[in-house]
């Protein structure tokens, strides 16, 4: 029998022009041995299926088999989801919802909040924000412009189980929804309540469901537990903490400054406007300020993405920006954003080398 809690299994997309394709690739038991399946087809149609392994074999070979085709789709061009997974019911209209957006703040102020016991921590996903929106049997997905978008296929199941009515709130990153907050529950807006309630409530709707696709994200509450769960990210190289006020409602948009959410970047990243498609898979990318559009460098265009479009808006991570010109060091591209606006993409985004350090 397997010992594993779950098989690996993945889900791979490719989008550039009129092409629009799913394929996914998964291990599954064949009594005491394991088969590695596959389906592919165009996305939102049924999909043709198939294996890789004529007769069950040891859990090895499977692995190797599966880990194995998922490098050879990769590299035709396949993303585990970066530029979007099976979606449902997406009609991109307003639905009337808007998610509670973030400030930055520095390393000081983290040391600060860690030993306040008022602040909770969680982990900075590297994700897309995504309200989940269930009433009876339609569910939709809204993004951080409060406008309704596709569900990942996952996840739209995943919802489904659920059965009360409900807003969650989360970050998407491919077939997972990491849920942190409940804004309704069967109808009752909860949103005047307290996180920390609203955390417990959405604790209990989540231990009610058998699925794996939706995830609680951990909370740190102590001084000693935030400072673990710092050390930890840091050293795992993740994206971010972020710091929630337990007592504070939850309030839409994003504050003029401070508020009762706030995160911290362990490192750069922004969101920037294509300017210039280059020779050799790279884009010139552009910010915005009180002159005009300021050129922010080039940035390389992986194997794994489709080359984004003049005009398109793309997240971009990177070292630092040097002062003088705003131009990225060591910029690594993310993907394209359809849910931020062009004229979120200000130069007021950089953060740039210490004053110091610079040469």
């Amino acid at each position: 029998m397997n010992t594993f809690t779950e098989l690996p299994k993945t889900t791979l997309y490719y989008h550039e022009g009129s092409s629009d394709k799913v394929y996914q690739a998964q291990i599954k038991e064949a009594g005491d041995r394991f088969i590695v399946n596959f389906a592919y087809g165009r996305r939102g149609s049924t999909l043709n299926t198939g294996t890789k392994t004529n007769v069950p074999v040891d859990l090895d070979s499977a692995q190797r088999i599966f880990e194995k085709l998922v490098k050879e789709k990769k590299a035709k061009g396949y993303t585990e989801g970066a530029d979007g997974t099976p979606y449902l019911n997406g009609n991109q209209t307003p639905s009337g919802l808007l998610p509670q957006l973030l400030n930055g703040i520095e390393e000081n102020e983290v040391q600060n909040l860690i030993q306040d016991d008022d602040w909770c921590a969680q982990e900075k996903f590297d994700g897309r924000r995504m309200l989940i929106q269930k009433q009876r049997d339609v569910i939709l997905g809204i993004n951080k412009k409060g406008n309704t978008i596709g569900l990942p296929l996952p996840v739209f199941e995943a919802v489904k189980l659920i059965k009360a009515d409900v807003v969650i709130d989360g970050e998407s990153i491919g077939d997972t929804l990491y849920a942190f907050d409940l804004l309704a529950l069967d109808g009752e807006d909860l949103r005047a309540w307290p996180y920390r309630k609203r955390l417990t409530e959405l604790t209990n709707v989540l231990f009610k469901v058998q699925q794996c696709t939706i995830k609680l994200v951990d909370t740190a509450f102590s001084t000693e537990q935030k400072r673990m769960v710092l050390a930890e990210l840091q050293n795992g190289k993740r994206e971010g903490i972020v710091f929630k006020l337990q007592s504070a409602p939850y309030t839409s948009g994003r504050p003029n400054s401070g508020g009762s959410q706030l995160k911290h970047k362990f490192v750069a990243t922004l969101s920037a406007v294509v300017s210039k498609v280059n020779l050799r898979r790279s884009v010139e990318i552009r910010l915005l300020d009180d002159e005009g559009w300021q050129i922010a460098g080039n940035v390389t265009i992986p194997a794994n993405h489709g080359i984004p479009k003049v005009g398109d808006v793309v997240e971009v991570q990177y070292l630092y920006a040097h002062r003088e010109s705003g131009v990225l060091y060591q910029p690594v591209y993310k993907g394209k954003r359809d849910d931020v606006g062009q004229e979120e993409c200000l130069r007021s985004q950089l953060k740039y080398k210490p004053e110091e350090e610079e040469c």
